[in-house]
């Protein structure tokens, strides 16, 4: 089933409408039309207030899609391809192709969509004010002007996925140089204001409000899963932008081919955690032996044995160049034992992988952002 549907495009921007809003749109015009309007201006007849519920439905979501393409405006001019905005339940996500190049280009587009609803805000208070101006439209200026400043007052607090918590990321990007690390602080204090709405739910349901208390709760859920899906997303893009050289052993201790086994137990092997050796003969790599060859064969061969005799030849090792990514070195590992793989520039040895240093790096970088 179709869930997303085309606008079409506004500055060559691809705007899509997730059918969740028409849901919302009925429901806003609803309790505009039957609450909030005949409150805030008494007297007016059922169709005045339908009108001015429609009208002020359609400009609060036109003001939504106007935030998202500040965002988006800002994106362009920083060179981060943007790949269309979508509206929603939760009103509006401009979606990027990928991680922002810096955190100054994170912050001026997490502060676009702000400014714009600013500006939104205090245009809409600003004609509400003008005098004479009929009791309908006033009141919609007014509803919509009021909103829209909530909405960037609540936008603004400091915690991911919001506007502000991204703008605490860049600056903690910034002063700490470490991503991910900003990244996880910043999700921390998503998951605290997620929690807080949570609880704060619970607590008007227990008072009587059920309606508005499980739908404040519900944005505490969403904001929750959406801090996490942020930190998860975060540590995928930095395991897909490892290399082999942020993850290999530079310049390795090697062994030779004429050593025994005795002698490299003594001199090299048993003091060392790598599971196995590059084996270099007059400067060039002719193979890799297992430390395992040291358990397998019986100590009183040791002193007659030699590291050639037991060692892989290049022919049957794994070789990576210090460019290739996690993918093309976990083929390279599959199925070999021990599974280790030589990193070569040319002829020349640069490093050793193992599948051990793989899982370490992912380790690091998940551990970071949990």
């Amino acid at each position: 089933m179709k869930t997303t549907y085309s606008l079409g495009r506004v500055a060559g921007i691809e705007i899509g409408l997730n059918w969740s809003v028409l849901g919302l749109l009925a429901l806003l015009m609803w309790t505009l039309a039957t609450g909030i309007f005949p409150s805030t201006n008494p007297g007016l007849g059922d169709n005045a207030y339908f009108a001015m519920a429609v009208v002020a439905s359609l400009a609060f979501f036109a003001s939504i899609l106007l935030h998202e393409l500040g965002h988006a405006l800002q994106a362009r001019r920083d060179g981060v391809r943007i790949e269309g905005i979508t509206l929603w339940l939760f009103g509006g996500v401009a979606r990027f192709a990928g991680m922002f190049p810096s955190a100054g280009v994170e912050f001026r587009i997490a502060i676009a969509g702000p400014l714009v609803s600013l500006a939104l805000g205090g245009g809409f208070v600003g004609v509400a004010l003008i005098p004479g101006l009929p009791e309908p439209v006033d009141g919609v200026c007014s509803w919509l002007g009021f909103t829209n400043l909530v909405l960037l007052v609540f936008n603004l607090v400091p915690a991911l996925p919001l506007d502000g918590g991204r703008m605490l990321r860049a600056a903690l990007w910034r002063g700490t140089g470490d991503l991910q690390r900003a990244t996880r602080l910043a999700a921390g204090a998503g998951r605290v204001l997620a929690l807080s709405l949570i609880g704060l739910g619970i607590a008007i349901v227990a008072l009587g409000d059920a309606a508005s208390g499980i739908w404040m709760a519900f944005i505490g859920w969403f904001v929750l899963q959406a801090a996490g899906a942020e930190a998860r997303y975060v540590v995928q893009q930095a395991a897909a932008a490892l290399r082999v050289r942020d993850m290999m052993v530079a310049d390795p201790v090697t062994t030779t081919p004429d050593l025994t086994l005795g002698d490299f137990a003594g001199s090299t092997g048993r003091g060392l955690p790598h599971e196995a050796y590059p084996v270099v003969d007059d400067g060039r790599v002719v193979g890799l032996f297992p430390l395992r060859c040291l358990d397998e064969v019986p100590r009183d061969e040791w002193g007659t044995l030699r590291v050639a005799d037991c060692m892989l030849s290049r022919e049957r090792t794994p070789i990576l160049s210090a460019d290739d990514g996690i993918p093309a070195a976990l083929a390279a590992l599959e199925g070999a034992e021990p599974q280790s793989a030589l990193v070569l520039d040319g002829e020349r040895l640069v490093g050793l992988l193992s599948v051990s240093d793989i899982a370490r790096a992912l380790r690091s970088g998940h551990q970071a952002t949990a």
